[in-house]
């Protein structure tokens, strides 16, 4: 581990909290103290503490991404139903977002909360679960406001994780299929989208994986999974280093009392990486 990165990193576990599934990812830390995360068609609860785990849904949804809303809700990307779902308090699942303009989403992939309530997230239209295709589907990066209102906040080639820096001034998107980088946008006052720029490449130099999951911490910091292992970029999109696992990481989310701890979906297994850093909290109401 090189000096600059055992500066911001405690402990990485090698012994998995969970492991013997399919493809784990999605992960969310529940501020009632544990960890949820999906694996198809599942989507589960750990305690992280004794490692007992549990389903709190089973579904053909195909869920991928997941975070909480203002209200403390699950909020899932329902990649084979083409919605952004939500799980009510009485455990119903309604819709967030379905589609924009008439024309259905392709396969929403994942997502992140503003403070004010708008929602960012990925839908990669030329992901092939949905083929052949009855309407062509581009590839965007969309919004929906606390109204309910979806919109189209900005082209991408093939957009996957995103994040929101601190302030939520920067909009991070990782492009996984075509040029595997991190794209930076401005986010205006209103939530629309502007200044797309290149914020750091991840150049695959022979290992597996590509961009995917992202999480900031409280000092800018970007963590992103990709070949090899998490990167972590600072905030000028200058690689600090890598944090390798015992298997090829997807995502990560913060979590634990102190907002200290990564988790992280690996394949088949879910690791843990005790941090210095400390990451950014989801909105809350």
């Amino acid at each position: 581990m090189s000096n600059l990165l055992a500066e911001i990193v405690d402990l990485i576990d090698e012994d998995p909290l969970s492991t013997g599934h399919g493809f784990t990812e999605g992960p969310v830390w529940h501020p009632d103290g544990y960890l949820m995360f999906t694996d198809e068609p599942y989507i589960y609860r750990l305690n992280v503490n004794n490692r007992d785990l549990s389903i709190i849904r089973k579904s053909t949804a195909g869920s991928n991404g997941m975070t909480l809303d203002l209200n403390g809700q699950l909020v899932m990307c329902d990649g084979l139903h083409r919605r952004i779902s939500r799980m009510e308090p009485d455990g119903s699942i309604g819709t967030v977002a379905a589609s924009w303009h008439g024309q259905q989403l392709a396969s929403p992939n994942d997502l992140v909360f503003r403070s004010d309530g708008t929602l960012y997230f990925t839908d990669p239209g030329s992901w092939p679960r949905h083929t052949p295709a009855t309407i062509p589907y581009d590839n965007h990066v969309y919004s929906v406001t606390p109204h309910g209102e979806v919109h189209r906040a900005a082209p991408f080639e093939y957009p996957n994780g995103l994040a929101l820096s601190p302030d939520e001034s920067i909009l991070y998107v990782s492009n996984t299929r075509m040029h595997k980088h991190i794209s930076a946008f401005s986010v205006l006052p209103d939530g629309s989208l502007a200044n797309r720029r290149i914020f750091a490449e991840l150049p695959q130099h022979g290992e597996p994986g590509v961009p995917d999951g992202m999480k900031v911490d409280t000092d800018g910091r970007v963590y992103c999974t990709g070949p090899g292992g998490v990167w972590v970029f600072d905030s000028a999109g200058q690689l600090i280093g890598k944090i390798r696992l015992p298997e090829l990481p997807a995502n990560l989310a913060w979590g634990d009392s102190t907002n200290r701890t990564l988790y992280v979906t690996a394949r088949t297994s879910i690791y843990r990486v005790h941090m210095k850093a400390t990451g950014t909290q989801m909105p809350k109401a």
